[in-house]
């Protein structure tokens, strides 16, 4: 096969055309020789310390050769002037712009532009740069005035743009390939995305800048003006102009304005290959850029101008990042790879400098930094790789920041950082937006020697799984806080950072590949085309409706992609796809919706793709895959170096494989017009192969295959090589042959002339100069070597032509290898390498003499220790002393002292290695060892090959050392403690003021006690206090028939209602309703938490501590316990160490047939005893070193493995064989001791033996049974010993493995709670906030709650008051009314009186002005009220006067009706007070009702926040992994007897909750039996109570009529017994009663005068009465007397004569007289106990029956 295919730099050229504006990029390696020829010969000619002393920047020269189309074009452009000013930084990383000189081949427009020409230039003209420019030129051109740009100026687009480039005769057309839509997005580009206005938003994509729509979804494309891609954008803060910066040569900084899309700058020479970052500072009058590899140039431009004002060199490595200080313009902060440095633009005396100072990172690790903020006193707080933030202070870390527990910030690098709103906002790599105090970071500092500060951050949002933020940037939307964020994974976001309940969840506008498309295809039926990447997804599009249509993500990228071909698949339905791991994967496209496969376009989320076929022919990854033409065999090529084959139509069944020479790149089968089926394989390292159409075998089957690999197979090869080197090779050896044949004619020309002129002397001569010309002949260099390049050139595509002819495509040509720069600035100079070289030859030769004088030192070392050796086998007394040996002792002395002194002064020069270590080890100590409790110690048995070990026990974690204070318990508000201190207060308060009054009561009291009282004084304090009681009495009364009607009150209020239900039943049917029933799991979505079940940080923290400390408890204890059994151990050892030296002893004294062997002593392992490894010395210390130095030779396997046992080995067996297998010397001196006493053995053994007597052999008989009784003994001993052990130990070890597998299971149950603790420390913020509102509003709730119900009280006691008052006022006028009495003609006069309304004035302070005032105020008032009373009233009679009693009308019942009008008006002002006050509560009333709903309603809705983030929670904690390990026993879910696959749906219960359960079902099943009982029972009761009722009913009306009855009987009527209870005492009334009872007093005082007279006059008239009865009685018995005389006379009368018959006149009249005034003293006598009888009713505790003044001022005068 004849390839067309030319392997030359001008095919190459050609093949670059072809290939468009892209190729610019690939320049030919000849050229890029040539170039850097060039510049290195220009630079050369300049020494480094050069500068230009003008200035000015060197001119470049351009070749005249080839110009592009758009050359022509250039006279347009306008570049300006740049200032040549370059400044120094701190780090002199300056440079000047005058030392730079580049040549390049072509000198098209572009690179016209990007020369450091210094010309000026104006707006419209531009001269071209001429090869050489002369310096009177250079001088005019400087002195040409220097023009400002027109604001107006815009350039022209179209001269910008890059243009496809076409050669002149190829006639294809500039507008071949038109873009129609992007589907790409450079996500890995920083700062890739950017606002314009509300909804335009700007990004790169290749060489296209995109400005999408975000509303229409419509795109707009702004074409690269370099053609070699674009490197950065940025946006005018004002957003009326963006700039892009470009990538290639020279790139320029385009900027544009907006709307209109215009060129309106242009800013050149800022870097060399592109730029990194641009940034406008906060006023927008400059730029800053900062270049890219290789120069790292950060420039600071007069952007309108187009003007450089200031450059330097930002770093030595990739720089990120440049801004502006938002609130200092004059400086800047440039961060990168490995470093953060901070500007400055300072004036010095040279004029404006930007100074640079470099970030210092002291103790803390070097990382590369991608975000970082100016703050705005100077700071700057930046990110860092482990995802911390660092806050910088005078270019020093002032404190690291990290999260709780040392916590970081982010997961990883922190991309951008951001205050929003007096809120630090950090956007990192993990997918986590997070919100920070401004204020917590910027008053941070070092606590502690770490440098850390832990902080929490205020919000957070994670986006996504898998998602990777690069930037964010603010939409202005009004009233919302919605940002757009780059996703380096291929997306572009929208976030809600509101984190308000209505935050909406993160929105993924589009999704892109991110990263290189590897393959694509196009759909062979429609408008469809197939992507893939290395981003492990395969994309669908729609390009005819410029939508995505579907993807599909996969654990490997995609390398290779084929749409199947109709013939294969009639749908066009299907795409195969390689991944980078060898899988082959076909997939097909299907309507989700259940419709027709495809046919034609569908609309977005109408296609899905799915998986059809799977297989893994290639261990690497698969880059090519091809269809045979006729659709029959499948071939997929990859990296692995092999071709596969499959048979398409039995389900792609496998053929087999090809080897190749090379990875394959491309497989092309040929076409229809070739009379075979050939494959094309093009590799990558230019071979090229051609393969046949494989055989099938029918008959073979997968199984007896035993490898695919095809060996039979014809295969063409082609190879490109290269002849260049095989040449100059050929001509190297040709040369060389033409000089050594030349050498040999000379010599034989030499050597024919000597011999014609010496002869044989001749001979000799010649001889002895060729042997010397042999000996000062150099060796011949070596040829040069063949080329073969490391990287030969790849093949980019290839294709048939013709039958026996293919085109290939190669990339770049073989070029030989470039020499290694010298950069190192140490490298040795020509003469110092030759000086090196001659240095390192004699060093190496003194190294040789070194090494013979160790030799010989060494055999003579080895021949005195054989010396040694022989004097040691000598006698002692022919032996040699060792100072014998010595030569001179001084030697030895000088040896030692000079010794001495080296090791003084190396221990002098390693002190401080040796502190450092000291103080290192000390570190480890503390840091590894000390929290260490007890270590792991092993127990071996002694027989068996068990073993146990301990725990390796650390101190307590910290959650058992603390217990925080729950955060969910409310704390006592200030209302509670109000409520609760208040009333004890004042109550305290009052009693006390009561107290200080009761002590001036007493005290006025006590000064009162002295005073004597009169009667009348006693008469009137009885009188007031029976008024007081009167009163106290009423009140009484009336308080209890208000107790009384609140009793009632309540008793109806308490009277359950028709519905009503027991309280005590709602709670047992609540109780019944959540903990009994349709449970709903804690993974429902509508599971509510109960109060007592939500948990959060602290109280998971309690939990952890609780089991931490069980864990330890429980492992301290085993621990202990393996303590003990290792002391046992050593104790038996030790024990049977005795028995053994007893037994040794003993068996020393039998005979050898009699000896049972002596058991084995048990040993001490190494991992019994941990602690030893800590035990070393000198010794230890040297055969330490002595290993270490063997492990580092390695000079034999068995050194190897001896060294292989480490520093911990052979501690263990130096301390082991030192202290005699780890027994003390105690023990053996006590086994010895023990010994001694219990054997003795005799030493008459020395001495010559005697044959012993009968009675020695008995003993010796005797003492053998003995001895072998005690062998046995001891033997028996020894086995009871290991026997108890080990039984002791696989005991101990059978208990070990039960706590091992608890310990196992807590220590999954704390992985669980850890993972809970740290789920819940990330809630735990928010729900602290949640909690705060909740509690503050439930606060202010109960505030407002207690405050209505004060306000009720208050209302309620005004209104008592207004009722007293009212009562009062009814009291007022029945008192009245009774003392008027009922047929006074004056009563309605005297009601008009008392109902008159007047006005009054307010009291004045001075009551005697007041009354004036009053009196005459109220005379004028009451005249007029009289006046217009008079004009009211036509129809009276007589002008109504209240000033003026009427005539007979009773003054005391005027005044009465005047002093309770008085009262009266008191009331109704007070009641008028009281009423207001009333409606000024109501209205308080009203507000608080209306706070307490709206609070009602903020705390609902603050309940349901909390309710809500504590399910989501629970949701989150629902999603961790719990592991539960269970047996097959103990899983009784099962169906149809098996146990199923999937154990999602089942629930796993503990044996207790499980019996439990079971128990509760017959509980519940005793339960509802009793609770029918009881309803039962409930119901009879029911039935009681109703008929109780209707009884109860009954009685109370047969009480009600008697009650009835008993008032009509007693007063005539039904009256309101109430009301004589509750009636008022009229205080008025009682003052005149008081007034008339003084005046009684006084009255009485006047009686009981008259009445001592009348008593006096009684005792004179006793005393006459006396008198005169003791005459009558003496008249009496004179008139008996006289009778008697009389009597006699009479007889002596009659006796005499009738002259003395009948009484006298004047006894009958005295006897007359004295019967009557005995009549009247009965009369007064009967008068004086009637009024003694009624003066002492009057003076009883009964009171009289109200009466008129007039007939209480009649009846003392009667009486």
């Amino acid at each position: 096969m004849r390839p067309t295919a030319r392997p030359g730099s001008a095919a190459l050229e050609e093949g670059w055309r072809c290939l468009g504006n892209r190729s610019k990029r690939r320049p030919p390696a000849d050229a890029v020789k040539r170039g850097a020829a060039a510049v290195s010969t220009f630079e050369e000619m300049k020494e480094p310390d050069d500068q230009d002393t003008d200035g000015e920047k060197s001119v470049t020269s351009k070749s005249d050769g080839k110009k592009s189309l758009r050359s022509s074009k250039s006279e347009s452009r306008s570049p300006v002037q740049e200032d040549n000013t370059f400044l120094e930084d701190d780090t002199d990383e300056t440079f000047n712009e005058g030392e730079g000189s580049y040549l390049e081949e072509d000198s098209d427009e572009e690179r016209l532009e990007g020369s450091l020409s210094s010309f000026q230039y104006d707006d419209l003209q531009s001269t071209t740069v001429p090869q050489q420019t002369p310096a009177p030129a250079v001088e005019e051109a400087e002195e040409e005035v220097k023009k400002k740009i027109s604001e107006s100026f815009f350039y022209d687009y179209m001269e910008l743009a890059s243009m496809p480039f076409v050669t002149l005769d190829s006639n294809i057309p500039l507008d071949l390939l038109t873009l129609v839509h992007s589907f790409g997005y450079d996500c890995r580009k920083r700062a890739n995305l950017q606002l314009l206005d509300d909804s335009i938003a700007i990004y790169i994509a290749g060489n296209q800048l995109i400005f999408l729509n975000l509303k229409t979804k419509e795109q707009i494309y702004l074409r690269s003006s370099s053609g070699e891609g674009i490197g950065v954008i940025g946006v005018h803060p004002h957003k009326t102009y963006f700039t892009v910066a470009e990538k290639g040569s020279f790139p320029d900084i385009i900027i544009y304005e907006y709307p209109s899309l215009r060129p309106y700058r242009i800013l050149r020479d800022g870097t060399e290959k592109g730029y990194a970052y641009v940034d406008f500072n906060y006023s927008g009058n400059l730029l800053a850029s900062v270049g890219s590899n290789p120069d790292y140039t950060l420039t600071i431009w007069n952007w309108k101008e187009e003007q450089p004002i200031l450059r330097t060199k930002a770093f030595s490595q990739e720089v990120f990042k440049v801004t502006f200080n938002p609130d200092n313009e004059e400086q800047l902060t440039t961060s990168g790879s490995g470093h953060i440095k901070f500007w400055e633009m300072a004036f010095t005396f040279t004029g404006l400098k930007l100074q640079g100072s470099l970030g210092r990172f002291g103790k803390t690790i070097t990382t590369d930094i991608e975000g970082y903020m100016e703050l705005p006193d100077g700071k700057v707080l930046s990110g860092s790789e482990w995802g911390n933030m660092l806050l910088w202070e005078g270019g020093l870390i002032k404190v690291e920041l990290c999260r709780g527990t040392s916590k970081s910030c982010h997961n990883g690098p922190i991309n951008q950082i951001m205050l929003y709103e007096g809120e630090v906002i950090t956007v990192g790599s993990d997918g986590y937006v997070r919100i920070w105090d401004f204020e917590t970071i910027d008053t941070a500092d070092v606590i502690d020697e770490t440098g850390l500060l832990e902080i929490e951050p205020i919000n957070e949002l994670q986006v996504d799984k898998n998602v990777n933020l690069f930037s964010m940037i603010k939409m202005n939307e009004t009233g919302n806080n919605f940002w757009l964020a780059q996703d380096a994974n291929g997306a572009i976001w929208k976030l809600d950072l509101s984190f308000s309940n209505i935050t909406q969840d993160p929105e993924c506008l589009f999704s892109f590949h991110s990263g290189a498309i590897e393959a694509v295809a196009v759909s062979p039926l429609t408008y469809l085309m197939a992507t893939t990447a290395l981003d492990c997804s395969v994309r669908i599009y729609d390009f005819a409706s410029k939508t995505p249509l579907a993807q599909m993500k996969f654990k490997q990228g995609g390398t290779a992609l084929v749409w199947v071909p109709r013939m294969v698949n009639f749908t066009g339905a299907q795409i195969i796809v390689g991944f980078e791991d060898g899988v082959v994967r076909i997939l097909e496209l299907y309507d989700p919706k259940g419709l027709t496969i495809f046919a034609g376009r569908k609309k977005i989320l109408d296609a899905d793709i799915q998986l059809k076929q799977v297989f893994k022919p290639h261990t690497a990854c698969v880059t090519a895959l091809a269809y045979e033409r006729d659709g029959e065999i499948l071939a997929t090529g990859s990296k692995d170096q092999t071709v596969f084959f499959f048979e398409v139509e039995r389900d792609y069944k496998p053929i087999g494989y090809i080897n190749t020479p090379g990875p394959v790149c491309q497989l092309m089968w040929s076409p229809m017009s070739h009379p075979e089926s050939t494959l094309l394989i093009m590799c990558e390292n230019g071979y090229i192969l051609e393969a046949p159409l494989p055989t099938i075998k029918q008959e073979e089957d997968d199984h007896d295959v035993v490898s695919y690999e095809i060996k039979d197979m014809c295969i063409k090869c082609f190879h490109f090589s290269s002849v260049k080197s095989k040449i100059l090779r050929l001509i190297e050896i040709e040369k060389r042959e033409r000089q050594r044949e030349l050498k040999e004619k000379i010599r034989e020309e030499r050597r024919n002339k000597l011999a014609a002129e010496m002869g044989e002397d001749g001979e000799k001569e010649f001889q002895e100069e060729e042997e010397e010309e042999e000996e000062e002949e150099e060796e011949e260099e070596p040829l040069p070597e063949i080329f073969i390049p490391s990287t030969p050139s790849p093949i980019l595509c290839g294709f048939y032509s013709e039958p026996g002819k293919f085109w290939v495509s190669l990339f770049g040509i073989e070029t030989e290898p470039i020499p290694e720069d010298i950069e190192d600035p140490k490298a040795y100079s020509i003469e110092n390498a030759r000086r090196k070289r001659e240095h390192d030859k004699l060093m190496k030769e003194v190294g040789e003499i070194k090494a013979q004088k160790r030799e010989q030192i060494k055999a003579l070392r080895s021949e005195f220790c054989k010396l040694l050796e022989m004097n040691e086998k000598l006698p002692k007394h022919m032996q040699f002393k060792r100072t014998d040996f010595d030569v001179d002792s001084q030697i030895r002395a000088e040896m030692h002292r000079k010794t001495a002194f080296k090791i003084q002064q190396v221990e002098k020069e390693l002190a401080w290695e040796k502190e450092k270590h000291e103080l290192g080890l000390m570190k480890l100590k503390n840091r590894f060892r000390d929290p260490l409790e007890s270590d792991t110690i092993v127990v071996h048995a002694i027989l068996s090959d068990h073993k146990i070990s301990s725990y390796r026990l650390v101190q307590p974690s910290k959650y058992s050392k603390f217990k925080r204070a729950s955060q969910s318990e409310r704390k006592p508000s200030k209302l509670d403690r109000f409520e609760k201190e208040g009333p004890g207060r004042k109550d305290s308060q009052r009693d006390a003021g009561g107290s200080v009054t009761i002590q001036e009561e007493s005290i006025v009291e006590k000064g009162k006690k002295f005073r004597p009282k009169t009667l009348s004084e006693i008469i009137v304090e009885n009188q007031i206090e029976k008024t007081r009681k009167l009163i106290l009495k009423a009140e009484r009364a009336q308080l209890k028939i208000q107790q009384r009607k609140k009793e009632w009150e309540e008793l109806y209020k308490s009277k359950p209602g028709d519905d009503y239900e027991d309280p005590k039943d709602l709670q047992a049917i609540k109780e019944a309703q959540v903990y009994m029933g349709d449970f709903n799991l804690k993974t429902a979505p509508d599971y509510k938490i109960p109060e007592h079940m939500r948990i959060n940080a602290a109280k998971k923290e309690e939990e952890l501590g609780h089991l931490d400390s069980l864990v330890h408890g429980n492992k301290r204890h085993m621990n202990k316990c393996i303590l003990s059994l290792r002391d046992l151990k050593v104790a038996v050892v030790e024990e049977i160490q005795c028995l053994v030296e007893e037994l040794k002893n003993i068996q020393s004294t039998l005979h050898i047939s009699k000896h049972i062997p002596i058991p084995k002593i048990p040993q001490i392992h190494p991992e019994e005893v941990p602690e030893k490894r800590f035990q070393y010395d000198e010794e230890t210390l040297l055969n330490f070193k002595q290993q270490q130095m063997k492990s580092n030779d390695e000079k034999s396997p068995g050194v190897e493995q001896t060294g292989s046992g480490g520093p911990v080995g052979g501690f263990l067996k130096l301390s082991s064989g030192k202290d005699g297998d780890l027994t003390t010397r105690d023990s053996i001196s006590r086994s010895s001791k023990a010994s001694t006493f219990s054997l003795d053995i005799p030493k008459c053994l020395e001495f010559e033996k005697a044959e012993p007597t009968d009675v020695e052999l008995e003993i010796m008989k005797r003492d053998e049974i003995k001895h072998v009784y005690m062998q046995q003994y001891l033997v028996n001993r020894i086995k009871e010993l290991v026997v108890t052990f080990d039984a002791e130990l696989r005991l101990l070890r059978h208990q070990k493995l039960k706590l091992d597998t608890q310990m196992k299971l807590s220590d999954l149950h704390h992985v669980t709670l850890f993972q809970e603790i740290l789920l819940l420390k990330n809630f735990e913020k928010q729900e602290n906030v949640l909690q705060e509102r909740v509690n503050s509003l439930d606060k202010e709730e109960q505030y407002m709650q207690w405050k209505i119900n004060e306000t009720l009280k208050e209302m309620e006691e005004k209104k008592n008051e207004i009722t007293k008052l009212q009562e009062q006022e009814k009291a007022l006028y029945a008192g009245f009314q009774a003392a008027i009495g009922e047929n006074n003609k004056f009563a309605n006069f005297l009601m008009k009186v008392l109902k008159k309304k007047i006005k009054r004035v307010k009291k004045k302070e001075v009551e005697g002005d007041a009354d004036e005032d009053e009196e005459s105020e109220e005379s004028s008032e009451e005249e007029s009220s009289l006046e217009s009373d008079e004009d009211e009233s036509e129809s009276e009679d007589e002008v109504f006067d209240d000033s003026i009693c009427p005539t007979n009308c009773d003054v005391a019942l005027f005044e009465l009706a005047l002093q309770l009008r008085e009262k009266r008006l008191d009331i109704e002002e007070a009641l008028v007070e009281e009423k207001k006050i009333v409606d000024n509560l109501k209205k308080e009333y009203d507000t608080l009702s209306k706070k307490v709903k709206i609070v009602a309603t903020n705390l609902n809705a603050a309940e349901e926040a909390l309710e809500a983030y504590q399910r989501e929670k629970q949701q989150r904690l629902n999603e961790l992994l719990v592991v539960i390990p269970l047996k097959l026993h103990q899983i009784e879910y099962v169906v149809f007897g098996e146990i199923p696959s999937d154990l999602s749906g089942t629930l796993v219960f503990s044996n207790h909750a499980l019996r439990r359960l079971q128990e509760r079902i017959r509980e519940l099943q005793e339960e509802n039996s009793k609770q029918q009982k009881l309803n039962k029972e409930w119901r009879e009761r029911r039935k009681q109570l109703i008929r109780e009722k209707r009884e109860m009913t009954k009685t109370i009306h047969k009480m009600e009529e008697t009650v009835r009855q008993l008032m009509i009987s007693k007063f005539g009527r039904v009256v309101n017994l109430e009301a004589l209870q509750t009636l008022s005492v009229n205080t008025t009334l009682e003052e005149l009663k008081i007034r008339k009872l003084r005046k009684e007093l006084a009255n009485a005082k006047e009686m009981k005068m008259w009445e001592e007279k009348i008593a006096q006059m009684r005792w004179e008239l006793m005393m006459k009465t006396k008198e005169h009865t003791r005459k009558l009685y003496q008249m009496n018995d004179l008139c008996i007397e006289k009778k008697k005389l009389d009597s006699r006379l009479n007889t002596l009368q009659n006796q005499q004569g009738n002259a003395f018959q009948g009484p006298r006149e004047a006894d009958v009249v005295a006897r007359e007289e004295v019967t009557e005034l005995i009549q009247l003293q009965a009369e007064r006598i009967s008068a004086l106990k009637e009024e003694i009888a009624l003066l002492r009713r009057k003076g009883g505790l009964i009171l009289p029956p109200i009466q008129s003044p007039r007939e209480k001022e009649i009846q003392p005068a009667d009486l």
